[in-house]
């Protein structure tokens, strides 16, 4: 099997697992990182992808080069069925739902969209249905999409060992969040935990299965996404943590009850941010979701939640804050972790 792959293709630099963050940056810096293979984890050390050799440093010749999967090319496989002057327009990336592919179509490609759809599903034999992303309407956030190529919508997506059902027509889901679902399914053991929009479990189902908090209170007002919260909650076995509201998180939270509160919303967050606070005991942890300017970043977040601890007479300690991706041109989607305590004001002492 070596044999097939060139040299050029196989060489890396070995580097003792000590040293291998500071080998990795002088690979970088020098611009011979191979971009297109992995960094191999040995018992001992660790094998970092070059295009030439390093000064100062062993090369090897690796047996079996670890490739990253390439992105299927979609100009190649349309060439000869759309007009050569749409190919500059062709999306670059996509991303999939269990059997479904999303991806965003340019305007000027609509006449042409059955062939991407089709040109996707030839990509990817194991999904059934492609949807034209159209981006977020309406109070409770859907997506518009349409089918380009099949037609079921209803699929199951697995990740993290966590199953989500869920119709890619009806209900979000960002791939984009997958690091902080991590993040959240390594937290809240023991712990009641409040998830103020939880959707179809996005934050809920990662803590229940992974962390077992004693109690999740998940609440959601879309009929939608409740439906899915409910399945969902059933297929990973986890009634016996998650209770699942439908209704509004402003006015069915209860306060002074958790330990934890979850506000994994955009956009419109801070209009609850009081009602999340509230639901905290004292030095409870909240998780506060916003899209910020990148050049506010984290600042305005930060802002936002000591202003409303500061109007409930409490203090907010900022913990940890988190970029979690790029939400859109110049606005990044933030994540604030705050401990919230009651202030020690004057009438405390009296």
């Amino acid at each position: 099997m070596s044999r097939a792959i060139p040299k050029k293709n196989r060489l890396a630099v070995r580097a003792e697992k000590k040293d291998a963050n500071a080998a990795l940056k002088k690979v970088v810096s020098l611009g011979v990182f191979d971009r297109s293979r992995k960094v191999i984890k040995r018992q001992s050390h660790v094998e970092i992808p070059v295009l030439k050799s390093v000064f100062g440093y062993e090369l090897v010749m690796q047996e079996e080069p670890a490739f990253y999967r390439r992105v299927p090319d979609l100009s190649h496989a349309l060439q000869g069925k759309i007009p050569m002057i749409c190919i500059p327009l062709l999306p670059r990336g996509w991303f999939i739902l269990g059997e479904v592919i999303v991806v965003k179509i340019h305007p000027d490609l609509t006449p042409y969209e059955h062939h991407i759809g089709q040109a996707l599903l030839d990509f990817y034999p194991r999904c059934c249905t492609v949807l034209a992303d159209e981006g977020i309407f309406g109070p409770f956030r859907e997506p518009m999409r349409r089918a380009i190529a099949g037609s079921r919508t209803r699929t199951v997506h697995k990740e993290n060992k966590v199953i989500f059902n869920l119709d890619a027509s009806l209900v979000m889901f960002s791939p984009g969040n997958l690091k902080e679902r991590i993040r959240m399914s390594r937290i809240g053991e023991g712990e009641h935990v409040v998830d103020m929009f939880a959707g179809i479990g996005y934050f809920t189902l990662p803590m229940a299965v992974h962390s077992r908090p004693r109690k999740i209170t998940a609440i959601e007002l879309n009929p939608n996404a409740y439906h899915y919260l409910c399945q969902n909650i059933r297929q990973n076995r986890v009634e016996e943590i998650v209770e699942p509201v439908l209704g509004n998180c402003a006015t069915v939270i209860q306060e002074g009850v958790a330990d934890r509160v979850v506000m994994g919303m955009v956009q419109v967050t801070d209009r609850y941010l009081q009602k999340g606070i509230s639901a905290l005991k004292p030095g409870g942890i909240l998780h506060y979701h916003q899209t910020v300017p990148s050049w506010r970043y984290p600042e305005a977040a930060i802002s936002d939640v000591t202003k409303a601890a500061a109007a409930l007479g409490c203090r907010a300690e900022v913990l940890n804050c988190v970029r979690v991706k790029k939400y859109s041109p110049g606005v990044v989607h933030a994540v604030i972790d705050a401990r919230i305590d009651r202030d020690f004001l004057a009438e405390d002492f009296i």
